[in-house]
């Protein structure tokens, strides 16, 4: 793994983090509409597979393919899951950013958000 892959991006993060809340339901649509009812992005379809597509290269997300339904025409879910080493990344995520947060003061961090 190069890396440049070892650190995620933030559409990374919170593709996965929806994976984690989604448990067994995380495919597609159900992925793209939690984004938008939680915190308000709205993703193309397209753009959303091509980032689970590159978290699965990087292995930090697998997927497979659930049963055919004739309501998606008999076409079947893609439904993925986030991996041992995508729990792993998304921790480091999160203790990368608490520390760099923890180094400024609160002061200094509303002043930036034009709250003080």
């Amino acid at each position: 793994m190069s890396e440049k892959d070892k650190f995620l991006g933030e559409f990374e993060q919170m593709t996965m983090l929806a994976l984690l809340q989604l448990d067994d339901e995380a495919y597609g649509a159900a992925i793209r509409q939690l984004l938008a009812e939680q915190v308000n992005r709205n993703v193309a379809i397209g753009a959303l597979y091509s980032t689970l597509e590159r978290l699965e290269r990087k292995g930090m997300v697998e997927s497979r393919l659930g049963e055919a339904t004739a309501q998606r025409g008999g076409r079947a879910k893609r439904y993925f899951k986030v991996t041992a080493q995508g729990h792993s990344a998304l921790k480091r995520a999160r203790q990368a950013m608490d520390t760099l947060w923890q180094g400024l003061s609160l002061r200094h961090a509303l002043c930036q958000e034009g709250e003080l």
